[in-house]
Parts: structure tokens; C-alpha cells; sequence
């Protein structure tokens, strides 16, 4: 309830019970006022409980959620941790690929640099040899008559120029397998930018579903924050509206020891101008609740969906009052009166949405009533006389009610009674 509304409930019981309110001339009148106020904080009330069972609710389902939450947030963590260590890996097998190719291609460079100088070298031998400049200390063997020796000459020649060749065949093996070294490299260096891009790829899927998971644990932190400050107004709301609640209901009681007062002292009338030979005035009847007969007209054609008497509260550890018995039925139906009598209110009422009570006269010394709640049209008005049977409204879902039914209450003195005792035992 807000604060305006609760305001207004505490000005109207400082009204009531602020000078001279012992002494109102009408205490009908500050028993019609209570119990509007006595709805109204009631149903008020009910509201700040179903605030509070609800945000409980919220605040369970959010406690329930939260352990899968976290784990998935957790496990999202460790998976961007191991993607991590995946990619620097990947990034550190690319740094070694990429230094052995450098290597390779060094390697190669080289022995090319061989090769071509050794063919550099052969092809000078050759056209030294050609043009016979490279033979110049050997002219005088061609004057030397003996042929051994010119043939040993001849000989080393040749085996000089079959080491360059075969030199030149080593470098070119060497060059052809760093060849392959490079190539080799070149291919490596290929998986492994493919590795790291992979990797890297599955990190930043990684860190997307840990900021999804974070997020995810983050609403379900916020909303178990939510529902607790929600949780926590409500039941300071229901606090303060109970207060007034039980205030009120003290002057009610207050109000209705006043109408009991005043019943008995119509009675002592009755009695006085009975034996001075005047009509009695209080209402008496042979069968009532005591002989176990149906003193009221059953006041709407249903079945009974709830019951007289005290309710737990489960959120609040408490009971409260439900003053009726509730009759479910269809939505427009007629409502009719139980007894004949003239109807004391009629109007919205809080809680019980479109709410009619009509006064009975006194049964046994007491004041008798009965009210109806809930109603989608009232058709009397306050002041109005009605017959067992007439029609005084429709069947409704106004006020703090979730399905179409007539809250029907019995009063003594104003304070609630068993319904069922008063009604035909079949409800019918």
C-alpha cells in the first residue's frame, strides 16, 4: 500500500477515535465507517502478501537458478583458459616454424652460393686447360723424351679436374636437399599459421560464451536482489498495514460492543412494551441455527467453493479471518435477499468489490445481518426494504477476487458467523 493510502486508513481511526467518538449519536454510522476501512485495509493487506508471496517466489526460483549459473560460468571460464593455452601454444609452434624455415631458406641460399662458385672454379680449369695457359709449367715435359713421366703428368691433370667434378656433384646433392628442408619448412610454417588462426578463433568464441555466461549469473544475482528488496518492502508495506488492520478491527470490536449495548436495551424495550401491551419488536423465530433448520434463503444458485473460518498465511506465519462461505457461480446471475429486511449498505467496498449488507432486525437480542460480496451490479440502495427472495444484485468478480462467486457472510452484532448454520443443509 502506498503511503498516501496508508495515511488516509490512519486519518480515518484518529477520526473515530478522537473526541467524541463514544459519544457519536449514530453508532450504526461508526460501525458502517469501521468496517469500510476494516475492507479496505484488508484487502489492502492481502495485496502486500501476494507482493511478498510472489516476490519470494521469484527470489526461490532465482536461488534455484543460480548454482547452474555459476557452474556454466565457471565452466566457460576454464574453457576460455584452455583456448588460451591452445593458442599460445599454436602461436609458439608458428615462432618455430617460422624460424626453421628461416633456417632452411639460409641453408639453401648457402648451398646454392656453393654451387654456383664451384662451377665458377671448373669452368675456369676448363678454359684454362682449353686455351693451355694452365699448362704453362708443364711445357717442359713436352721436351722431356721419356714417356712414364709425361704420362704421370697427364694423369694428375685428370684427376684434378675429376675432384672439381665430383665437388661440384656434392655441392648439388647438398643444395637439392636443402631444397627439400625448405620446402619442408614452408609446409610446416602452413599448418602452423592454420593452427594459430584456428586457435584464435576459439578463443574469441571462448571469451564470448564466458561474456554470455557472466551475463547470465550476473541477471539471475540481479534478480535475486530484486526480489529480496522486494520481498523486504512488501513485508515492511504489510507491517504497517497490519498495524492499522488490527487498530481498526479494535475499534470495530469497540463499535459492535456499542450495537450489542444498544440491542439489548431494544430488548428491554420490547420486554417493557410487551407486558405494557404493546407488539414486541425484536425478530424471533422458532427455527434458526440452534434447531439446526435453514433460518435464510439460499441467496444464489452454486456450489460452495470455500469456507468460513481462520486461514493460515504461510509467508507471514499468521491467520486471518475469511468471514464468509464463497459460492461459485456463473458471472451475471441473480443474487437474492436471504430474509427480509432494509439494507444498510451498498456500494463498493474495498476487498469486496460492489458489497450489500441488509439489516434483519434483532434474533435472540442481537443485531442480525447478512452481506454479499463481489457483485458485478447492485441493484438496492441504503434505506431500501426488501423481501425474503427479492432480487438485490448479480453475480460478479469485483474487489480482491479471482473468479466469479458470492462472498456470503451471516453477522451477529456485526461480527461474522458460521454461514452454514443459517442455510438449507443441501444449499439449495
Amino acid at each position: 500500500m502506498n503511503r498516501t493510502r496508508i495515511l488516509a486508513v490512519v486519518g480515518a481511526v484518529v477520526m473515530l477515535l478522537g473526541p467524541g467518538a463514544a459519544g457519536h449519536a449514530d453508532t450504526r454510522d461508526d460501525k458502517a465507517r469501521l468496517d469500510r476501512q476494516l475492507q479496505e485495509t484488508q484487502a489492502t493487506l492481502e495485496a502486500a502478501t501476494d507482493k511478498a508471496q510472489q516476490a519470494a517466489a521469484d527470489h526461490d526460483r532465482a536461488a534455484a537458478a543460480l548454482p547452474g549459473a555459476q557452474a556454466d560460468m565457471a565452466d566457460a571460464k576454464g574453457k576460455v583458459i584452455a583456448a588460451d593455452a591452445t593458442a599460445r601454444q599454436a602461436q609458439r609452434d608458428r615462432d618455430a616454424a617460422d624460424a626453421a624455415m628461416d633456417a632452411a631458406d639460409d641453408a639453401y641460399r648457402d648451398a646454392q652460393r656453393q654451387v654456383d662458385a664451384a662451377k665458377v672454379d671448373v669452368s675456369v680449369f676448363a678454359a684454362a686447360a682449353y686455351k693451355g695457359g694452365g699448362f704453362a709449367q708443364f711445357n717442359s715435359i713436352f721436351d722431356i723424351s721419356d714417356p712414364t713421366d709425361l704420362a704421370v703428368r697427364i694423369e694428375y691433370l685428370d684427376h684434378v679436374a675429376q675432384a672439381k667434378r665430383e665437388a661440384i656433384d656434392e655441392l648439388t646433392v647438398a643444395r637439392m636437399s636443402a631444397k627439400q628442408r625448405s620446402n619442408v619448412a614452408v609446409l610446416a610454417q602452413q599448418r602452423a599459421d592454420q593452427a594459430a588462426a584456428d586457435a584464435e578463433r576459439s578463443l574469441a568464441n571462448a571469451r564470448t560464451a564466458q561474456a554470455g555466461a557472466e551475463k547470465a549469473a550476473a541477471d539471475v544475482q540481479n534478480l535475486l536482489d530484486l526480489s529480496a528488496r522486494a520481498e523486504a518492502t512488501a513485508n515492511a508495506e504489510r507491517s504497517a498495514v497490519l498495524a492499522r488492520y488490527q487498530e481498526l478491527k479494535r475499534e470495530s470490536d469497540r463499535v459492535a460492543e456499542q450495537l450489542r449495548a444498544e440491542a439489548n436495551a431494544e430488548t428491554r424495550k420490547a420486554k417493557a412494551s410487551s407486558r405494557g401491551g404493546g407488539s414486541a419488536a425484536p425478530l424471533t423465530t422458532a427455527v434458526g441455527p440452534s434447531s439446526g433448520g435453514a433460518f435464510f434463503l439460499m441467496p444464489v444458485h452454486g456450489w460452495k467453493s470455500s469456507n468460513f473460518g481462520m486461514r493460515f498465511d504461510p509467508v507471514y506465519k499468521v491467520y486471518q479471518l475469511h468471514a464468509g462461505i464463497d459460492v461459485a457461480a456463473g458471472g451475471g446471475q441473480p443474487i437474492v435477499a436471504a430474509a427480509d429486511g432494509v439494507v444498510v449498505r451498498a456500494g463498493p467496498s474495498g476487498g469486496n468489490g460492489n458489497y450489500t449488507c441488509i439489516s434483519h432486525g434483532l434474533y435472540q437480542g442481537k443485531g442480525l445481518a447478512t452481506c454479499y460480496a463481489h457483485q458485478s451490479a447492485i441493484l438496492v440502495r441504503v434505506g431500501q426494504r426488501v423481501r425474503r427472495g427479492e432480487l438485490i444484485g448479480r453475480v460478479g468478480t469485483t474487489g480482491a477476487s479471482t473468479g466469479y462467486h458470492l462472498h456470503f457472510e451471516v453477522r451477529l452484532n456485526g461480527s461474522p458467523v458460521q454461514p452454514l448454520d443459517w442455510l438449507p443443509a443441501c444449499l439449495c
